[in-house]
């Protein structure tokens, strides 16, 4: 009885609101609403007027993380929603502070009077609301939320207070608010996980479209982990290519992986890697690279180099990555793939592609090596013969000569790591390998990799070079 007649009072000064032709004050309007709603839940926990600074609402936007249009996005609406947004949360930040004095039924009991008071000022104003009124209410009630949710106390979400922001919202989109999927899109940039979740079973109940899909881009956009988390399970988001692609772009390792582990398709992580290339992510290329099936990477070698290339923006580190790393997991393969390119006379292939992969990844490259490699060694021959050094070269011991003579060769091909050198590396080892035996090298240890023909170098070369230079 005691909550029927605070309902009967709160529909007395509702009814005040309203003049005598039963016309809504335009004055009044939801401002009106607010400031009684405020007024009775003070009445009801028995303590004054709360005071919020506006002030705060500026440096939670300074806080937030996101880019500069997103936080000029959110400071256009602070002037617009101050108000009305801290009054919107009001109750449930003063219900998390005195949770733990608050009796559960006479909480319930005061969600139902908020609610009903709600519903009793929508009914009087009857069709004196226009859509938009209702529109730019739903705005404001969910802006703070989507900023402040996770200050709110752990769980709100599942809790009392969900039932206030369902009911609240619920009713407005009722009235003809249709600004659902805008919110939820700005809710899951903001990674307000809870508000993504009522949004969703909102839309889902009264049967509105919301774009999951869209918002999993932000929300990944974002880093906002446990929001695309939600959007996947509970909103059966699968869009995953764009954002994937883009997290790749950013480098961004965490969401990568999110999408990796959550399941993609073979031409999704394909493209996903070549993304990576193309920006010069290593790091994210690396982990990308064992993901995709071997087949895809043969049958499309020559595009994933080309695109890898093209979007490269001057920088061959994400093509270099793929050769170094033997990307088609078969030596011959990988240097046919890039001197097939290096050979090509299609005009869509970048000109610095090109001359990147002529240069150091042809066979002319290695041609190239080879001959570098004999021509230093002659010119150290020379000096060996006639040289005129107070240092007689040739009463060196025999480790310090070899030294002399390959350990910048050594040292660079320590220093360029990977499964497989470039091919101009390859040609200048395989010379000096030739030269240090006294016969030519097998051409099947040619193509099994430099790792053979580097411990015949370092065999000749003293051994605290050789530890020197592998720290």
């Amino acid at each position: 009885m005691k909550q029927l007649s605070k309902v009967g009072s709160l529909t007395g000064l509702l009814v005040s609101i309203i003049d005598s032709k039963g016309r809504f004050k335009a004055s009044a309007r939801f401002e009106g609403y607010q400031s009684l709603r405020l007024s009775d839940t003070n009445a009801i926990n028995g303590g004054g007027r709360r005071h919020f600074d506006p002030t705060r609402l500026h440096e939670r936007l300074q806080e937030c993380d996101g880019d500069k249009v997103l936080k000029a996005e959110a400071g256009d609406k602070v002037q617009k929603f101050t108000e009305w947004a801290f009054k919107c949360i009001g109750f449930h930040s003063h219900s998390a502070r005195d949770k733990a004095n608050q009796d559960s039924a006479a909480a319930a009991a005061e969600i139902q009077l908020q609610l009903s008071a709600f519903k009793t000022f929508l009914d009087l104003a009857g069709n004196n609301l226009s859509g938009k009124d209702f529109t730019e209410a739903f705005d404001a009630a969910c802006f703070p939320l989507t900023l402040f949710s996770t200050s709110f106390y752990p769980g709100w979400a599942s809790g009392i207070s969900a039932s206030v922001v369902h009911g609240l919202l619920g009713m407005l989109v009722e009235g003809g608010a249709d600004n659902v999927n805008q919110c939820f899109l700005e809710a899951s940039r903001f990674g307000s996980m809870e508000l993504v979740r009522i949004l969703l079973q909102i839309a889902q109940r009264n049967s509105l479209d919301v774009d999951v899909d869209l918002a999993l881009g932000f929300a990944s956009h974002y880093s906002k982990i446990e929001t695309m988390d939600c959007l996947v399970e509970e909103g059966n988001a699968v869009a995953f290519l764009s954002p994937l692609m883009r997290a790749a772009e950013r480098g961004c390792v965490q969401v990568v992986e999110w999408f990796v582990k959550r399941g993609c398709r073979e031409m999704e992580l394909c493209l996903a890697l070549t993304a990576a290339t193309s920006s010069s992510r290593v790091e994210i290329a690396a982990y990308l690279l064992p993901h995709v099936p071997r087949p895809v990477l043969a049958a499309l070698n020559a595009e994933i180099l080309k695109a890898a290339g093209e979007r490269s923006g001057g920088s061959f580190k994400g093509v270099e990555f793929l050769l170094k790393s033997d990307f088609l997991e078969d030596p011959m393969a990988t240097y046919s793939a890039a001197d097939t390119i290096a050979k090509s006379e299609d005009e869509s292939v970048p000109l610095e592609l090109k001359t990147f992969l002529q240069e150091h990844w042809s066979e002319a490259a290695f041609k190239q090596g080879v001959k570098e490699s004999r021509d230093n060694f002659l010119n150290f021959m020379r000096v060996l013969k006639i040289g005129e050094s107070a240092i007689c070269l040739k009463d060196l011991p025999a480790p310090l000569r070899v030294a002399i003579a390959y350990m910048p060769l050594y040292r660079g091909c320590v220093k360029a790591g990977g499964r497989l050198l470039s091919q101009k590396l390859r040609g200048q080892l395989v010379e000096a390998v030739k030269q240090l035996q006294g016969f030519d090298v097998d051409t099947e240890e040619v193509y099994k990799g430099h790792h053979q023909l580097m411990a015949v170098l370092e065999h000749h070369l003293p051994i605290f070079l050789v530890k020197g230079s592998s720290h």
